[in-house]
């Protein structure tokens, strides 16, 4: 623009973009240069992996007509029998199309479902790198982490609705009857909290997950586990922080009762009826009837056996996450994911993989109750001693009035089981 005149002045102009031109060609010329002289790599460096190759091998090693490691070694690393891990690559196969081996333009095989499905549960058993099992199973970082993903994802979604639910009447049955075997009419499992560290959690967060006694960031699990470490009940995500009667407030454990979809069960003890399922739970719940606890400080005979027995059983829920964290290494390792989304997914996919594997394996277990197990192979319908009895679901509809009132008797004070009455029937036994 000529100030005097206020006229565009073109020439001027045309020669200053020139001058800009000119400055930036040199600037990309230089830069250019200077990539040569350090011998950087000008554009991503491009991993000739042969994945027909390494897919071979793998076949090879495990799923051979005769296979270089046996089945007990598949077992060990896999965390699962041979015919149940085929039994998840083929699902997963047919429902989703990323679990196929394709080809690309170029008509070179693509990885296998067999090499995803072997990356993820590397990653979950062992808590292994992204990039660990490139050498062996020839995967990049970046499809190692889409391969956990979508295949975690993959489990819930097929899996959670037979896996991961509320006991049936047909379960319930049978978790009572082997509860009664045990010592407790009318117990349907033990619940309690389990903290996962989170080593990579976000800055404005820590003030939130970052627990007071160990100065570690950690996300907590609530979880219901029964005799036979099969986890009904998993409740994932809050701030650690919190104790287990926060979570208790957060958690939708009762809501199936509250809303009454769940059978109704009468037992009694010591000649003295109740109508209520309880868990058996530590120090810290609230008493609730829903709730029993061990006797702090037994002095009688009675107190001290009854404290015994439930302490003992009370280690069902302990045991639960301990295998479910020898099983499966990366809930147990600091997790290094930045999004508590891709944390939930995990631990919900590792818990579905944790009761397959009890499904799957449970006719093996040490401690089988075989007088259940034969009285109902027998179909022998003979009362026992203080036996409980389930009833179908009669009401499913929903009235607030009936919810608050359920909601009111969970926690009625006045309701709660007389630990007494306990003690003296474990010394009656």
């Amino acid at each position: 623009m000529d100030p005097s005149t206020g006229d565009f002045d073109v020439a001027a102009y045309l020669q200053n973009r020139e001058v800009e031109e000119t400055y930036v060609l040199n600037r990309f010329r230089e830069r250019k240069k200077k990539i040569l002289e350090d011998g950087a790599p000008r554009s991503r460096k491009y991993v000739n992996r042969d994945h027909t190759a390494a897919n071979q091998r793998l076949i090879d090693d495990y799923f051979a007509n005769e296979p270089t490691y046996d089945d007990a070694m598949f077992r060990r690393r896999y965390r699962m029998q041979k015919h149940l891990f085929l039994r998840i690559v083929g699902d997963l196969s047919s429902s989703d199309n990323y679990f196929t081996q394709r080809a690309d333009a170029a008509k070179k095989e693509g990885i296998s479902p067999l090499a995803k499905c072997t990356t993820t549960m590397r990653m979950l058993a062992y808590s292994m790198a992204a990039d660990a099992v490139d050498e062996y199973i020839k995967i990049g970082g970046t499809t190692a982490l889409e391969c956990l993903h979508r295949f975690c994802k993959g489990i819930i979604r097929l899996y959670e609705q037979v896996y991961l639910r509320a006991p049936t009447q047909d379960d319930l049955q049978k978790i009572l009857h082997v509860s009664e075997l045990r010592g407790f009419p009318g117990m349907i499992g033990s619940i309690d909290c389990m903290h996962w560290e989170w080593k990579n959690c976000p800055k404005a967060w820590e003030g939130q997950f970052t627990r007071g006694d160990k100065r570690t960031t950690t996300v907590i699990l609530e979880a219901v586990a029964s005799h036979d470490l099969w986890i009904w009940h998993a409740f994932f995500g809050c701030l650690g922080t919190l104790n287990d009667i926060n979570v208790l407030d957060r958690s939708p454990v009762f809501d199936d009762v509250e809303q009454g979809n769940t059978p109704s069960v009468n037992f009694y003890v010591n000649q003295r009826p109740y109508d209520m399922t309880y868990y058996l739970a530590d120090g810290i719940d609230p008493s609730y009837p829903t709730f029993v606890k061990s006797i702090r400080l037994p002095q009688s005979e009675p107190d001290k056996l009854f404290a015994k027995y439930q302490e003992g059983c009370r280690k069902d829920i302990e045991r639960a996450f301990g295998v479910l964290q020898a099983r499966f290494k990366i809930i147990r390792e600091p997790a290094r994911l930045w999004d508590i989304a891709d944390l939930s997914i995990i631990m919900r996919s590792c818990i579905i993989l944790h009761n397959m594997i009890v499904e799957d394996e449970r006719d093996s277990y040490a401690q089988r109750w075989t007088d259940f197990e034969q009285s109902e192979e027998s179909g022998s319908s003979a009362p026992q001693p203080y036996s409980t009895e389930v009833h179908k679901i009669q009401d499913t509809w929903f009235h607030a009035g009936l919810v608050l009132n359920r909601f009111g008797l969970i926690r009625n004070l006045e309701d709660v089981i007389v630990l007494s009455e306990l003690g003296i029937f474990f010394f009656k036994r």
